[in-house]
């Protein structure tokens, strides 16, 4: 069985996902506010598909040359509670999926649907401070039955 990360059409797939999704976010009302910080990586689209794309059983990119969970757990740290936010996050990535292009299958795009309200969630769990964060924290991985729990 293909993974999640094969299914939805590899790398490149990927890449326009990320990108539909930011530009979705950054018309939204709300959702804009996370990306209007100055800071923001130049290639924080390109990082955020290699995140994904690790995270759905693609190759290893992510924490190979960008960073651990940890990393990305800190960058979303003492934000508090965005409920809100979150909620219509996952609409600009439930619309996202038609905008890049991603195959119209019912399971795939379930999975995927159900993978990032789950990554919303886990992004929340420091809401007060990013020295919160334990260091050395796993990439998490999602496959067709959900998060993948190491023994």
């Amino acid at each position: 069985m293909d993974t999640v990360y094969e299914a939805a059409g590899g790398w490149q797939a990927f890449v326009d996902l990320a990108h539909a999704w930011h530009r979705r976010c950054l018309v939204d009302s709300v959702v804009s506010h996370a990306f209007s910080h100055p800071g923001q990586h130049p290639q924080h689209t390109e990082r955020l598909a290699a995140y994904w794309a690790e995270a759905l059983g693609g190759p290893s990119t992510y924490t190979d040359q960008l960073g651990d969970h940890s990393h990305v757990q800190r960058l979303h740290a003492g934000d508090g509670e965005h409920q809100e936010m979150d909620e219509r996050a996952q609409r600009c990535f439930a619309l996202a999926l038609d905008d890049a292009g991603l195959p119209d299958d019912e399971r795939l795009r379930s999975t995927l649907k159900d993978y990032f309200r789950w990554a919303t969630a886990d992004l929340t769990r420091y809401p007060d401070s990013a020295a919160d964060v334990p260091s050395g924290l796993k990439l998490p991985h999602w496959s067709w039955d959900g998060l993948v729990v190491d023994p």
